[in-house]
């Protein structure tokens, strides 16, 4: 055999290897953003693997990650294939991972949301500025409406000087996840909680304690989070998996969405949409832990 017909032979097998069903994957990996209670999460979470599964023709595994950080080590490392990340963790997790927006999701009719500043009406706290020497509780460094865009706004106001709340608050805590938050400024542990603009309504079920919070203070509207892919994720599987989850919406699959992440369904994302939330991150100056 000659060379060149040698070298043609071997460039047939690796194109013909390639195209191959054994080529792509067998089975995917979603993690979730431990936004919510995360055993709940997880619940609706497997249940909804299940159905993109189906969609797929292919097994979905569903973790909930340990925290923000984790989805976008995840995705970093490949042991994530997908990932639902809000918007500031597609920001690290394009920038630090070279993750790719999948989709969008849609919430309560609505591809944008905002961040509030939540207290209590009891507390004293009647404008933004009297929190002052008070106590707050963020969700997570890297959440975007639990703290990136909270941040950025108390920055722009000139309440917080060199990227430090404790310049303007007494004492930050960071309570992990959005109902916790809320549930310590219903009961009294903090002064005031950031979150995203519907918190009180999906975490405050008691009329009478929905009753009692207030906001002093919403940022600029923030689009919204939905499904990033890992790099390097096959191009008919991100295909397929856009298509999947383009369906994933009606009367049908309600129940589940409104389990997970409280969302409508999904519509197209592109990179662009989230240059905004690049720039507040870079005012809160925020780094990957």
């Amino acid at each position: 055999m000659t060379l060149a017909r040698a070298l043609f032979v071997a460039l047939l097998v690796v194109a013909l290897f390639a195209d191959s069903p054994a080529a792509q994957p067998k089975g995917l990996h979603l993690v979730l953003t431990p936004s919510q209670k995360p055993t709940d999460l997880l619940a609706a979470g497997e249940e909804f693997g299940q159905t993109l599964g189906r969609l797929l023709g292919m097994p979905v595994r569903v973790t909930v990650a340990s925290d923000y950080a984790a989805v976008i080590e995840a995705l970093r490392n490949r042991t994530a294939d997908l990932a639902f990340v809000h918007p500031a963790g597609y920001v690290l997790a394009n920038r630090e991972a070279k993750a790719t927006i999948l989709a969008r999701n849609v919430w309560h009719g609505k591809t944008t949301f905002t961040s509030r500043i939540f207290i209590r009406k009891d507390g004293g706290v009647r404008q933004l500025e009297d929190l002052r020497g008070k106590t707050i509780a963020f969700v997570d460094p890297n959440s975007t409406s639990g703290y990136i865009y909270p941040m950025g706004l108390l920055i722009q106001r000139g309440l917080v000087k060199n990227r430090d709340p404790k310049t303007f608050f007494r004492d930050v805590v960071f309570a992990g996840a959005h109902d916790a938050a809320m549930r310590a400024l219903v009961n009294g542990h903090v002064d005031a909680v950031a979150s995203f603009d519907l918190a009180r309504e999906q975490y405050v079920t008691d009329p009478a304690e929905r009753e009692r919070i207030d906001f002093v203070a919403e940022t600029s509207p923030i689009p919204e989070a939905g499904i990033a892919a890992r790099a390097g994720l096959p191009t008919d599987t991100f295909a397929r998996v856009q298509n999947a989850l383009f369906s994933i919406r009606g009367e049908k699959y309600a129940g589940l969405l409104k389990r997970l992440y409280g969302i409508d369904g999904f519509e197209p994302a592109d990179d662009r949409d989230y240059d905004v939330v690049r720039a507040t991150y870079e005012l809160v100056g925020v780094r990957p832990r």
